[in-house]
């Protein structure tokens, strides 16, 4: 079976046509870009730069872009409703980030971390609770956990991760998927929205080592998964019923980290990149790396989950 989805996977590989991504114009160019969510309420994309400690917000109605500095790294960042413009998960822990970028502390690190840990990706779950996972900044195995924001606490769902990753539920709401990035692999779970309880973890996607490494994650309408591949130069459409890949997007930059449906019909792919981990000679050849892409679609995404307090 494995085998057969392998070959499966070359085939579409060598056929798929080749999308043409487009730099968003006049947008910075990030170190370690990372977090793409569309903002529903201020018709806006959402990213941050996790080693320089910015959290951006591109309107491109309007061609803005707006640049707040935060206090330390920053792993993700979540749209937020009422008094917060979004959320952002930093070294010291979860801040709300007021309309007047101000920022107001909801949960501290949570106390039961490993030390030299940090925070990663993370995402609004549909009643709006914030999932938010941790790794190692010097790579140790199982240093990290999936944590789900509760008050202003944060608790463990899942232990022992190495590099908490994409995380998207589907169409159904009864389901969670999951990447804890070298396992090579997407994890599904039964989800109940009125408790946040996940259950029944089973692989649903396995990425072979020559396609890079699963990073960030977004779904569409059609509930497959679109995955952002660390070393793997693209965006690729993953089916999770079948394990089987679909489509990719071809990105000009080897480290591709993550990837969200954005504009006023959530027919446009937003993709951020990073030029952490390349040579000088690398950044040569790929110049464009840590720039944010574009690329409009013939499937739309889903709307982003906003926090809710």
């Amino acid at each position: 079976m494995r085998t057969t989805i392998f070959f499966s996977t070359l085939l579409i590989l060598a056929s798929c046509q080749k999308t043409k991504v487009e730099p968003v114009k006049d947008t910075p160019t990030a170190e370690l870009g990372e977090g793409a969510i569309w903002h529903p309420a201020e018709n806006a994309l959402l990213w941050v730069d996790i080693t320089e400690g910015k959290l951006f917000m591109y309107h491109p109605q309007k061609g803005m872009i707006h640049n707040i500095s935060l206090e330390s790294m920053v792993g993700t960042v979540v749209p937020a409703s009422d008094k917060y413009l979004a959320v952002v998960a930093q070294e010291t822990g979860i801040f709300g980030v007021t309309h007047d970028e101000r920022l107001q502390l909801l949960a501290p690190f949570p106390s039961d971390a490993k030390n030299n840990v940090r925070f990663n990706d993370g995402k609004c779950d549909p009643m709006g609770r914030f999932w938010v996972g941790t790794m190692s900044k010097s790579g140790e195995a199982n240093a990290g956990n999936l944590y789900m924001l509760n008050g202003d606490s944060l608790i463990v769902k899942q232990s022992a991760v190495t590099i908490s990753n994409g995380i998207v539920w589907d169409t159904n709401k009864n389901l969670m998927y999951y990447i804890d990035t070298p396992t090579q692999r997407v994890f599904a779970y039964d989800y109940v929205p009125k408790t946040g309880e996940i259950s029944h973890r089973r692989e649903v996607v396995k990425i072979p080592m020559g396609l890079g490494s699963p990073d960030g994650m977004t779904i569409d309408a059609e509930g497959k998964l679109w995955i952002a591949h660390w070393g793997g130069y693209g965006v690729y459409r993953w089916d999770p019923e079948n394990g089987q890949l679909l489509e990719k997007i071809e990105v000009p930059a080897p480290n591709v980290t993550s990837c969200a449906f954005g504009g006023e019909d959530l027919s446009t792919l937003y993709i951020t990149t990073a030029r952490e981990g390349l040579t000088e000679e690398e950044l040569k050849q790929y110049p464009l790396s840590g720039s944010l892409f574009s690329v409009k679609t013939n499937v739309k995404g889903l709307p982003a989950y906003l926090f809710s307090d």
